[in-house]
């Protein structure tokens, strides 16, 4: 061993465990200032994206991580809430909304996301949109923008909102019944026994008067006994002169024929047992009616008593059509209106017929309302229990009333349909008078002159049961589209009537409109199921209300307008005409107030007075559609107020001040009122039951058809002109 090494070896054998531990530390810190570069001046750029990434807010899914979204919400693959991720700071509050472009599914599956790439739901490649972030700016409600490429993908397609007229055809299915008003019954009207029985099966046809039963019963013979005994007390003296006992003789023998007359018997048969002399016990019962024999109650050799049903006859000539209707088709069923049908019997031939009854109940069971129609069949060929297909066709004004040219401005028998006139009149088949058309639902004009309503297709609306959700782009702002609700009428084929909420000439999303909702929905905004978005949204009003939600239910119009709500149509009417006719509606309430305290001639002189006044209109301000309407209902008015003028008791100017107060109701609502409002009232129980209305400026009942034996009896409808109507006091008593 050298001697410097030993040296070292007794140095080192001396030197404390510390002295070497601190030595291995300095080496070792040497080491690695030698191999490390240089700190540099400046942050690396990796640096600043973690910092940049860190002020930025990140919600993820703890299912599915790939999910890194700039807001809460739920989770587009599970559902779950998402959850701010680790180091994300809080929650910022924005006071403006800043535009930025961002990049989103073709198919809505997630919202916008800041950078490009595949969708992670769908895998589709992300394209840029432009999307107003929300925030507490002042970014418009419900409102997407989309890029041309966007609304490419998304294939948005839009229509403009029309006015035209809308067919609707309502299908329906039944069978044939028979008319029941044409159904008579033979019954025997005396006690006895069915001797013979001329008809011994059902379905033969008989004409009036045929034979049909032989009847023994034992009370003809005693009174055909009385008849002749009559008839011989009835005889003139040998003196000739007629005695008191010839005198009530006479009257018995009158007696007695009426009694025959009610058993059955005609006058051939009455005549024939006076000219035989003899008394029978045995008599002839003939068919009260023509038709088909349908029921044979009886056989022979049965005794009957009073009352008892013998046969049933069915005239055929005329018969029922009995069809089931959805009630999502009542809109478009009037009372009145033409049905085609066919039946299995007759393939490709069809019969018509008229609305005569739309049953009032709904059948819970099959959520169907019975139609009825009556149809005419002089032939025979349609037989009842038939099975028919129908088919009913409406066109539709605005305000969802039906247009038929064939009905406008005639009178209808609420009875029979098939009675229509041109002028107020009584039905010739049962005698009650005929009603307008209008009041049956149907428009009094004709179609050139009835507005078209607005119309969209059935594809552009959004519907969640009672609400529906349009999208509309904004004309001044291309691929903008902004979600409206709206207030739909009836549909019509592929078409639904808008009621409000659009106007004429807007564009709607026909096609794509289901992928803007679903982007709406998971931006959180206003969307189809979410009315008011998934984030409080105080601080801004995301709708108006409607008009009919600010206006007083049933108060029309002021007069002027431009439209006429009760035609369908567009009236220009100046307003100095409305205060014009101040005179007119003046002479027509002092017929009403003469007739509700029964004065009679004071009435006579008021309606008088108001031909008078009518002569004294200046209707050539009137121009057009309002011209021509004017003239057909001021001639009504004339018309009827001479009838009163004219009539011979209170009796008969009420029932013509019934048909004046329709008339004068139409010119309240589409001229005016002259200086003040007046209110419309409704009678359930006049002429016997049958209703009636009328006009007055009291705002309590004042009956002009009952006067002070029901002078409290009726219901304030509503009021027409400018005001309001006063709760009624007196109409506890109508419906």
């Amino acid at each position: 061993m050298r001697p410097g090494f030993k040296t070292a070896r007794m140095l080192l054998s001396k030197t404390p465990m510390v002295l070497i531990v601190l030595v291995t530390f300095v080496l070792g810190y040497a080491f690695k200032s030698a191999v490390s570069p240089a700190p540099s001046a400046k942050p690396t750029t990796s640096v600043q994206d973690a910092q940049q990434e860190s002020e930025e807010e990140i919600w993820t899914c703890s299912m599915h991580p790939q999910i890194r979204l700039p807001a809460s919400g739920q989770c587009p693959i599970c559902g779950m809430d998402l959850i701010r991720t680790e180091g994300s700071p809080k929650p910022r509050t924005t006071t403006t909304a800043k535009k930025a472009p961002k990049y989103a599914c073709s198919m809505f599956c997630v919202p916008p996301m800041p950078n490009p790439g595949q969708c992670p739901i769908c895998g589709m490649e992300m394209v840029e949109v432009d999307v107003e972030e929300a925030g507490d700016g002042d970014a418009a409600p419900r409102t997407l923008t989309l890029s041309a490429s966007a609304q490419k993908l998304a294939e948005i397609q839009t229509i403009a909102v029309e006015r035209r007229f809308v067919s609707a055809e309502i299908r329906m299915v039944g069978k044939i019944d028979y008319d029941e008003t044409r159904l008579g019954h033979l019954t025997a009207w005396v006690p006895g026994r069915l001797d013979r029985l001329y008809v011994d099966y059902t379905g033969v046809p008989v004409r009036k008067g045929d034979h049909l039963v032989y009847l023994y019963s034992p009370e003809l013979a005693t009174a055909q006994t009385e008849l002749l005994e009559a008839l011989a007390r009835a005889k003139p003296t040998e003196t000739g002169q007629d005695s008191i006992v010839n005198a009530r003789a006479a009257e018995w023998l009158a007696d007695i024929r009426d009694k025959f007359r009610l058993w059955g018997m005609t006058d051939e048969q009455i005549a024939e047992i006076e000219a035989r002399g003899t008394a029978s016990d045995y008599m002839t019962i003939y068919a009260p009616m023509g038709g088909i024999v349908i029921d044979k109650n009886a056989v022979e050799g049965m005794y009957v008593q009073t009352g008892t049903r013998i046969y049933t006859i069915a005239d055929l000539s005329h018969v029922w059509v009995k069809l089931d209707a959805y009630e999502s088709d009542l809109a478009w069923l009037r009372y009145g209106q033409h049905v085609e049908f066919e039946t299995e019997a007759y393939p490709g031939e069809t019969f018509t017929g008229k609305v005569a009854f739309i049953a009032p109940v709904l059948d819970a069971a099959t959520r169907t309302v019975k139609v009825r129609v009556n149809v005419e069949n002089a032939d025979g060929r349609l037989k009842p229990e038939m099975f028919v297909r129908a088919a009913a066709r409406s066109k539709v004004a605005a305000g969802g009333r039906v247009v038929d040219a064939e009905l406008a401005g005639k009178w209808m028998c609420p009875m029979h349909p098939e009675v229509v006139q041109d002028e107020p009149s009584d039905c010739d088949r049962c005698g009650m008078p005929l009603v307008r058309t209008e009041s049956l639902g149907f428009v009094s004009v004709a179609t050139t002159e009835a507005e078209a309503p607005l119309v969209i297709p059935a594809s552009a609306p959004l519907l969640t049961g009672k609400r529906a959700l349009v999208y509309v782009e904004l004309p001044d702002q291309p691929g903008t589209y902004q979600g409206r609700e709206v207030t739909l009428g009836p549909r019509a084929g592929n078409q639904y009537i808008v009621r409000d909420g659009l106007a004429e000439g807007e564009r709607v999303v026909v096609n794509g409109n289901f992928k803007i909702d679903s982007a709406m929905q998971i931006m959180a905004e206003p969307s189809m199921m979410s009315p008011d978005g998934g984030a409080s949204l105080s601080g801004h009003d995301h709708g108006t209300a409607a008009p009919h939600e600010t206006a007083e239910a049933g108060v029309p119009p002021p007069p002027g307008a431009d439209r006429d709500p009760a035609e369908g149509r567009t009236l220009h009417v100046p307003p100095s005409f409305g205060v014009a006719l101040d005179p007119v509606v003046s002479a027509y309430l002092k017929v009403q107030q003469a007739l509700s305290h029964d004065q009679h001639k004071d009435a006579q002189a008021a309606a008088k007075d108001l031909v008078l006044q009518l002569q004294g209109v200046d209707m050539t301000v009137l121009t057009g559609p309002a011209h021509h309407s004017w003239m057909k209902e001021a001639a009504g008015v004339a018309k009827t107020a001479t009838q009163i003028s004219e009539s011979g008791n209170i009796k008969e100017a009420r029932a013509a001040f019934a048909l004046l107060s329709e008339s004068m109701i139409i010119v309240a609502k589409r001229f005016g009122t002259g200086k003040k409002p007046v209110h419309r009232f409704h009678c359930s129980m006049a002429f016997d039951n049958r209703g009636a209305h009328w006009l007055q400026a009291a705002a309590q009942t004042e009956n002009p058809y009952f006067g002070s034996a029901m002078f409290r009896c009726g219901v304030l409808k509503e009021t027409i002109g400018e005001g309001r109507a006063e709760a009624n006091q007196g109409g506890a008593r109508d419906e």
